[in-house]
């Protein structure tokens, strides 16, 4: 047992030194640093969507379900409404005329209204794609 005396002290001022060193974790919310929550809707809900131009360029809307582009000019809200039963996902393509990156910012202002709000800058190639599914997500590619 005296051998091993040295070896089990070094080992316990190791485990007292490095004790003393930890922090507690402390659990707690998130109340004041929350992330927003994801926008999401009821499925087959009917929406409508309001699509506002902030930036200083014509921008193109198309939506991928057999549709022609629609250019939407500075400043300009276009507003439609889609859903209410069967429709499929929903994917709604932006760019700018010009070619800029364009960046995207999502609002649910009601349980019934997606706020789409297209504004200048982000990296190439930007936010293109605002894609609502048949299970209510939202998602920005």
């Amino acid at each position: 047992m005296s051998k091993f005396l040295p070896a089990v002290l070094v080992v316990a001022a190791f485990s007292v030194g490095a004790a003393a060193h930890i922090q507690p974790a402390l659990a707690g919310t998130c109340a004041a640093k929350c992330p927003p929550a994801p926008i999401q809707f009821v499925p087959g809900q009917r929406i409508t969507y309001e699509v506002v131009n902030l930036t200083s360029s014509l921008v193109q809307m198309q939506k991928v379900v057999g549709t022609d582009p629609i250019p939407l000019n500075p400043g300009q809200v276009v507003s439609f409404t889609r859903g209410g039963g069967t429709d499929p996902n929903l994917s709604l393509l932006l760019w700018d005329a010009t070619g800029l990156p364009l960046g995207v910012r999502l609002a649910k202002p009601n349980p019934r209204t997606l706020r789409i709000e297209v504004r200048p800058g982000g990296r190439p190639p930007g936010d293109r794609t605002i894609y609502l599914r048949d299970d209510g997500r939202v998602a920005v590619y």
